[in-house]
């Protein structure tokens, strides 16, 4: 398989993997326009040359959009190789240029989040652990934030406190998000229209700066839904999803 990183020189011309649409759709002109921002602050989008969901985004954790104290480490935001890339050893070949990359500019390891129980959007527990990665921290909704080190420095990552156990205030339907998942160009607006149309209380919070993402309720910043202070869950949910959950929860 050959690889290609994207640049601010090509990536208005590049497919970025997960939205197979054309430039003017919103869920890619929002995703390109958040990452063409990230890129001056080291994020790295290698993917690969053909079109199709197989593709890595990582970027030093000092500018990751998540709640994580992981000073020195690289922090992958996504490792996602699905559909007829699967069983080719691309994962490996994504995470190892990954490594390669990170010890070339002296981070102490990689972290990444995952789930005890698996969740979409969030990287398989099974592979990290297969492949040498640890648990540094759990928060009480069973988010996991696992690293693996480069050496044996006694710095483990850690969620910050406003994340560790997640919850807020406010009642209704509260979700939080951000324009580094393409999808939540699409799918937010219609969660939007829905509450309106069938007087359902909701409020989307758009996770716009860096110290906002650092400082959320939750480990995952690119789609959090809450319900009356609860969080519940981190999947884009469509109209009839989203529905079932509200009469689920009447």
């Amino acid at each position: 398989m050959e690889y290609i990183k994207l640049t601010k020189d090509n990536i208005e011309t590049e497919h970025i993997c997960c939205a197979i649409s054309n430039n003017n759709d919103v869920q890619v002109s929002s995703k390109k326009a958040w990452l063409k921002e990230r890129i001056d602050e080291g994020l790295v989008f290698l993917k690969s040359v053909e079109r199709g969901k197989c593709f890595i985004e990582y970027i030093p954790a000092e500018y990751a959009w998540n709640p994580i104290d992981a000073a020195g480490y690289m922090y992958i935001n996504c490792l996602w190789v699905s559909g007829s890339f699967k069983g080719h050893g691309y994962s490996n070949d994504l995470l190892n240029e990954c490594i390669k990359d990170s010890k070339e500019k002296g981070k102490k390891g990689l972290c990444i989040l995952s789930s005890k129980k698996k969740l979409p959007f969030l990287a398989d527990s099974k592979y990290l652990s297969y492949k040498g990665y640890k648990v540094a921290d759990t928060a009480t909704n069973g988010i996991e934030l696992w690293y693996l080190p480069f050496n044996d420095n006694n710095v483990i990552p850690k969620f910050k406190d406003c994340c560790r156990d997640p919850k807020i205030e406010e009642m209704g339907y509260v979700l939080y998000y951000t324009n580094q998942c393409p999808f939540n160009g699409k799918y937010v607006p219609i969660l939007e229209d829905i509450a309106v149309k069938n007087n359902i209380p909701f409020k989307a919070i758009k996770i716009n700066r860096l110290n906002e993402a650092q400082n959320a309720p939750t480990p995952i910043t690119t789609y959090s839904l809450f319900y009356n202070g609860k969080y519940i869950s981190n999947e884009q949910m469509n109209e009839s999803r989203f529905l079932k959950l509200v009469e689920k929860n009447k």
